[in-house]
């Protein structure tokens, strides 16, 4: 007898999103696919957009959001996956064209699942998640630009979960002039590495010109928008921007000027369709830095609780990470 679960699904009624609890059994198993017993999701900014409104990332309704889950191997026609084994998943089309990982039990494809790595837990995978990931590409990508210890790095929406995780990696790999931009109190950056936190309005001038004094050698972004735009010519000669997020737009003001007359590189992060031998060399790094999880704010919740955090994050009231305890491992 196939067993029963609990998810959260979003629908459209009347042209407004809404969310409700649905309960659903396991159905059979194709091949290639693996039933996963969540024990961990969390909440990125992306998971926040499947509550709104034309948010633009659910592909259609009604859908189980949560771009990621972490969890053990319940059933499996897939011979990689082995029932009982520990399991992540972030990435992919899941929360997004697919049901995600806001569920109990979900079935995903199984060249899509990754082993949890031995030195982390199911917990840590969620509390670094898609943020996590994504943070660790960029931070890895600025790292093969910049040799230069104490050259100065901006980071972008540093109180979130992308942008304090990357704080704390860089810190790690030994960066020591780090420029936390923050719009809220956020004092605990500093533990995990920053040098300063700012307000981003103190890098926007009036009007951004194509370039003017060269203040910083890298940025990891995870803004966008008019925040972006003022940072690009502030870029030193041979910098490196790496760019993650939108939070703040997706317009984009610049010219040629930078990049022609600095030599500067726009180093674009894509976390969803990540080739696997580099996801799992990604997972391998986040998990030999899993000491700076316990540096970050990180708070608990329960599915029901989801759509409440997701407005949080929507109307930019969150801080740091939220994971949801959806069942035992």
């Amino acid at each position: 007898m196939n067993p029963n679960y609990s998810f959260l699904q979003v629908k459209q009624v009347n042209g407004q999103v809404v969310s409700s609890i649905e309960q659903a059994s396991l159905r059979d198993l194709n091949e290639g696919e693996v039933a996963v017993k969540v024990a961990y999701s969390d909440i990125n900014y992306k998971d926040s957009l499947a509550f709104k409104t034309n948010g633009g990332v659910i592909r259609q309704y009604p859908m189980t959001p949560g771009i990621d889950l972490a969890g053990t191997v319940l059933a499996s026609k897939d011979s990689q996956w082995q029932v009982r084994q520990k399991v992540l998943q972030t990435g992919y089309s899941i929360g997004v064209s697919a049901p995600g990982g806001f569920s109990q039990i979900q079935i995903v494809k199984g060249d899509e699942l990754v082993a949890l790595p031995d030195n982390l837990d199911l917990k840590q995978a969620m509390q670094f998640g898609t943020a996590g990931f994504t943070a660790a590409l960029a931070v890895l990508a600025i790292k093969e630009q910049l040799t230069d210890l104490n050259a100065p790095i901006v980071i972008t929406g540093a109180s979130g979960g992308m942008g304090s995780i990357a704080v704390g990696l860089l810190a790690r790999l030994g960066f020591k002039n780090l420029i936390a931009l923050s719009r809220k109190e956020a004092p605990w950056l500093l533990n995990l590495g920053a040098t300063t936190i700012e307000n981003p309005n103190l890098w926007l001038p009036e009007k951004i010109k194509p370039l003017t004094k060269q203040k910083i050698a890298g940025v990891i972004d995870t803004v966008g928008g008019d925040l972006l735009s003022a940072l690009i010519p502030q870029v030193q000669y041979a910098g490196a921007l790496a760019l993650c997020g939108n939070a703040g737009g997706i317009k984009l003001q610049t010219t040629v000027l930078p990049f022609i007359l600095r030599g500067i590189k726009i180093i674009g992060i894509d976390s969803v369709n990540v080739q696997m031998p580099k996801r799992l060399q990604v997972w391998a790094f986040l998990a030999s830095h899993r000491q700076l999880l316990d540096k970050l704010p990180i708070n608990e919740i329960t599915l029901e609780q989801i759509p409440e955090v997701a407005h949080q994050l929507l109307a930019g009231q969150h801080q740091g990470r939220t994971i949801i305890h959806i069942g035992e491992a």
